[in-house]
């Protein structure tokens, strides 16, 4: 019997919900079009080429399209010693990832909109050499995803408040 209930409650309110105006960020009307025509021009190095693959994903670049639009980035990357052991060695870091970005429209070379956005990650200082090359690497992976994401949801703000462009 509730069940029913509750069936009949969600039918009912479902007009209701679908006359709010509510929209998802990337339905129809969205923001999708616009995100997947920006080509994204990573900086050196590996950290570079990380967020510039992770933004290649998060964008979802349509290579058969030319692109309308064109991120251009500036990297810089911290890390400072967190916690120290007896012997004053560090124990972990915290590593910074900073970028300053411009969009740029490649049909007229307008600067359409400028960023800067930053993440920290944190790793532990392994004694090994190799596990200690790994964690930094991890590091820089995960921090490039991370900025690349919170570089997606500013794009796509701006996008929805510029009619998905």
């Amino acid at each position: 019997m509730r069940a029913r209930f509750v069936a009949l409650a969600l039918l009912l309110s479902a007009p209701t919900l679908a006359g709010c105006g509510f929209t998802p960020l990337y339905a129809t009307p969205g923001v999708s079009a616009g995100l997947s025509s920006i080509e994204s021009v990573a900086p050196d190095g590996r950290t570079g080429f990380l967020l510039g693959q992770a933004l290649d994903d998060a964008l979802a670049r349509d290579e058969a399209k030319p692109a309308a639009w064109r991120l251009t980035m500036d990297l810089r990357e911290t890390r400072t010693p967190r916690g120290r052991r007896v012997d004053s060695t560090a124990s972990r870091y915290e590593m910074v990832l900073e970028a300053n970005w411009k969009l740029t429209s490649t049909a007229t070379g307008v600067v359409a909109l400028e960023g800067s956005t930053n993440t920290e990650v944190t790793f532990d200082r392994a004694d090994q050499p190799y596990a200690a090359i790994v964690a930094n690497q991890d590091a820089q992976s995960r921090a490039a995803s991370e900025l690349a994401r919170k570089i997606q949801l500013q794009l796509a703000d701006w996008m929805l408040r510029n009619g998905g462009q």
